[in-house]
């Protein structure tokens, strides 16, 4: 299961998890440029057990080395695939948690989370040598945060079959509920010695879940509606999700496709996706520009189909929101 877009839209730009997309992925680049089997970048800045219980190994590495690579961790990966699943995720369930937490909060919770992930590791594996590196852990806790947050959002996935595309939209619940039992039973069985710190992973989203919880105690202090003022977004999302509704008695479908006021004075191209089927999963809509709420888009051809008729066709009414 790939997923591909959440259907909770968020009102801010994520500064915060673009920032940090942006960080890792010069790390990477760097990584790169080293070669990304470097092995001394692996365990000088990675996370290695072993660097806090065994003498020889710890008697290698100076203290601040010791108390910045449960952190330093997080930022380098292992390989380009590695690198882009996790970002993807983090793109994808990022900015829901931001949203929640403002940019300076998400910051403290994403690298605590990666912390607490790098313990929860430690504690199964006091002894190891081996380098664990990689942003999973400090993801997993906010999809941990989201499975809490946002249960019953749907998220927007793509399934393989064969050769087929399959979109389907799971609710968040579930699908994070299949990644955390996945992780365990990989933690739990043939998958503890692959190399791959799976209880990172299931200690991150708990962690997640923990934290989030904590927030709600914490004060206010007012930073993150100031945040909120210079980060409100312009533009709705690229992709957009429609659940049609039918007609009464034709063939054709109705919809809503929501605007800023920005993108209805200057004219917006826009993706539309209706899950459930093989066939044309994904369409180009073109807004022209000036366009008014309440204005009906026709896309030809959408609607549904009888055997022996012409298909109907997909309205879908125009909604503007941040009007300025």
């Amino acid at each position: 299961m790939i997923p591909l877009k959440d259907e909770q839209e968020t009102t801010i730009t994520p500064v915060a998890t673009y920032t940090i997309i942006f960080i890792t992925s010069l790390v990477f680049v760097w990584q790169m440029i080293r070669g990304i089997n470097d092995q001394t970048i692996a365990y000088t800045f990675g996370f290695v057990p072993a660097k806090y219980t065994m003498g020889q190994m710890a008697d290698y590495f100076s203290l601040m080395n010791k108390l910045l690579s449960p952190f330093t961790y997080m930022f380098l990966h292992g390989g380009l695939w590695h690198f882009i699943g996790n970002m993807w995720f983090l793109n994808i369930f990022g900015d829901n948690i931001e949203q929640e937490l403002g940019p300076f909060r998400f910051t403290v919770f994403y690298l605590v989370c990666g912390l607490l992930a790098a313990f929860f590791h430690f504690l199964l594996n006091h002894s190891s040598a081996l380098p664990t590196i990689g942003a999973s852990g400090a993801i997993a806790g906010v999809m941990g945060a989201y499975f809490l947050l946002h249960p019953g959002n749907k998220i927007l996935t793509l399934i393989p079959v064969l050769i087929f595309p399959l979109f389907v939209r799971i609710p968040a619940f579930i699908f994070l509920g299949i990644w955390f039992f996945l992780q365990f039973m990989n933690a739990a069985g043939h998958g503890a010695g692959s190399g791959i710190a799976w209880w990172a992973h299931i200690g991150g989203f708990l962690s997640g879940m923990v934290l989030i919880g904590v927030n709600t105690k914490l004060p206010k202090t007012g930073v993150r509606e100031w945040s909120d003022r210079y980060t409100r977004k312009k533009r709705s999302p690229r992709l957009h999700v429609i659940t049609p509704g039918e007609g009464s008695s034709d063939l054709n479908l109705y919809g809503t496709i929501a605007l800023t006021s920005l993108e209805a004075l200057t004219g917006t191209k826009k993706l539309v996706t209706i899950p459930g089927g093989f066939k044309k999963s994904i369409y180009r809509v073109v807004i022209p520009a000036g366009i008014q709420r309440g204005s009906m888009l026709r896309l030809k051809g959408m609607g549904k189909s009888i055997p022996g008729m012409p298909p109907g066709d997909l309205f879908l009414r125009v909604e503007i929101k941040n009007i300025i």
